[in-house]
């Protein structure tokens, strides 16, 4: 799951983005508030976690301007600012959810994942389609009740696609929300991947539509 961290206190910054990833998302980080708008404006981002003292323009301003161009990615502003007037207008201005430093960082990961589940509409945690059973915040995958080993690429792979269950997702758009910044994609991952996925697994829990991309059908998938 990739977010956009947008803090510009360099330790705070470097250890939230350490802290995100061992949680398992994968997290890209900006240091002012014209690179946040900038990224969250072209960038598949499933949700964001956005600083209000952000040089160059202040993380209100951002949000505001984000809502304003109809752009629906989960915000949840992180900031100190803790006077109840800011907190409204941060929750008028758009913000999906509004915490205070200091905060612990498995709540941290927490608010994010109900953001991002809330975004697709789902009700619970974990994920279902048929016999399998998937649960994001423990990162477990079990099919017919037994735990099913993935690599972390192949669990942020099904993850993203029974969010999106019924929705056709090309290669490219898997690889935007699959991979933050300085990684490298080889031409074949997505597809290999998903190979994977299919052995290990249900063959039919995936679907390819050729040229277009891949699927995991809606009307088997349940919350």
């Amino acid at each position: 799951m990739r977010i956009l961290l947008a803090e510009d206190d360099p330790l705070l910054g470097d250890g939230l983005r350490a802290g995100l990833r061992q949680l398992g998302f994968q997290v890209d980080w900006v240091q002012d508030g014209l690179a946040a708008e900038r990224e969250l404006s072209s960038g598949d981002y499933a949700a964001a976690v956005l600083d209000l003292g952000l040089p160059l323009k202040d993380g209100l301003a951002v949000l505001s301007a984000l809502r304003q161009r109809k752009i629906a990615t989960p915000i949840l502003v992180l900031t100190a600012r803790d006077a109840v007037p800011d907190r409204i207008r941060g929750l008028d201005l758009g913000a999906d959810d509004y915490v205070v430093k200091p905060v612990d960082l498995h709540e941290l990961g927490a608010r994010l994942r109900s953001l991002v589940r809330r975004a697709h509409g789902q009700a619970q945690d974990a994920l279902r389609w048929g016999a399998v059973l998937l649960e994001p915040a423990a990162r477990q995958v079990s099919l017919n009740g037994a735990a099913v080993t993935l690599s972390t690429r192949e669990f942020d792979l099904l993850q993203v696609l029974m969010l999106n269950a019924g929705r056709v997702l090309s290669r490219e758009q898997l690889e935007q929300q699959l991979y933050s910044w300085g990684h490298e994609v080889e031409s074949n991952a997505i597809e290999v991947h998903i190979h994977h996925l299919r052995r290990k697994l249900q063959p039919e829990l995936i679907q390819t539509l050729r040229g277009v991309g891949y699927t995991v059908p809606r009307q088997a998938a349940t919350a």
